[in-house]
């Protein structure tokens, strides 16, 4: 296995990326902060039950994707002048390594709060167990070949498990031996012409093999997402189209969410990309009239909608 280039691994320390083993990370949730400290949970709290202090944000594929999207707040070849291969590699670390290590940089991210009176130590205690693993952090995780592996590894010390993932690879999603708790699928174009645009693919057929995903997500037994990062003037539009892929895949939840303005994204795209919550609540709401689905809860904070044809969300609990 190639290594990172040395810079590239500096520059996502410097962002306070933990790194684990030779291409997986954790990084500190804004919201692990916002829970101990201000008792501010994350929408997948609020929707789901899962707490943010127990929740481990990680990746098993750090330096490698299918897509360079524009809104992506990862590291992208060229993005820093530093360029490397992001195809997968032909060696990777096993799950139970990628697990304990993430475990490992998680208590390492906590230990700063052992000092800091404004934590709530019940909850510090609590966090000291995680429980929750978001497969998200940047990459496409399913590129790592022993992906139902790691969702096993995971399961097995009582953790649940959201993957999220582009949908690029559906091969690795068939294949899977042991579900997650909970699928994401990243849909962020009504089309192929404007996925070109703002998800940049880097593989071939990338827009014909999300739609083949979509075609396997009522398979799926466990609930399923299809997640929209809504960016204002670029992919917002047309409805239509996205109700048609919407119709396709038939998920437990729809998610629009905006934008962030944050990491990476920063240099390709500006401040004035981010819509507001209350763009998001109307682009929601038109969805909602084409498909069916009901908007059944929000975060304003998060700027995220949920929509769902169940009356309310299933919750799960990381406790």
């Amino acid at each position: 296995m190639k290594p990172a280039p040395r810079e590239l691994i500096e520059s996502l320390k410097k962002h306070r990326y933990q790194i684990v083993g030779h291409h997986s990370a954790v990084k500190r949730c804004r919201w692990l902060y916002e829970s101990l400290i201000h008792d501010r949970p994350c929408y997948k709290q609020k929707f789901y039950g899962i707490k943010s202090h127990q929740c481990i944000q990680m990746t098993p594929s750090l330096f490698y994707c299918t897509q360079r999207c524009l809104f992506c707040w990862r590291a992208q070849s060229n993005d820093l002048n530093i360029s490397w291969n992001e195809s997968a590699p032909l060696t990777w670390d096993s799950p139970e390594e990628i697990v304990e290590g993430c475990i490992r940089a998680q208590l390492n991210l906590l230990s700063g709060y052992k000092g800091n009176l404004k934590v709530d130590s019940q909850k510090l205690m609590e966090a000291l167990r995680p429980r929750h693993a978001a497969i998200s952090l940047t990459g496409e995780p399913t590129l790592y070949e022993p992906i139902s592996g790691l969702i096993e590894a995971f399961h097995k010390r009582g953790f649940t498990t959201f993957l999220v993932t582009n949908g690029t690879v559906p091969e690795a999603l068939a294949k899977l031996s042991s579900e997650p708790t909970q699928l994401y699928i990243s849909v962020c174009a009504p089309n192929k012409k404007v996925h070109e645009k703002v998800c940049r693919p880097i593989v071939p057929d990338a827009w014909e093999s999300i739609n083949k995903t979509l075609e396997l997500l009522p398979s799926f037994k466990c609930p399923t997402v299809i997640r929209i990062t809504a960016v204002r003037g670029l992919n917002m539009e047309p409805i239509e189209d996205y109700v048609r892929l919407i119709e396709k895949a038939n998920p437990t939840y729809i998610e629009p969410k905006a934008f962030m303005h944050v990491g990476f994204s920063r240099l390709r795209l500006s401040y004035d990309h981010m819509p507001s919550h209350r763009e998001i609540r109307e682009f929601a709401q038109k969805i909602a009239e084409s498909t069916g689905y009901r908007v059944i809860d929000e975060s304003v904070d998060s700027r995220v909608v949920l929509l769902s044809s169940l009356e309310k969300p299933i919750k799960f609990s990381n406790i």
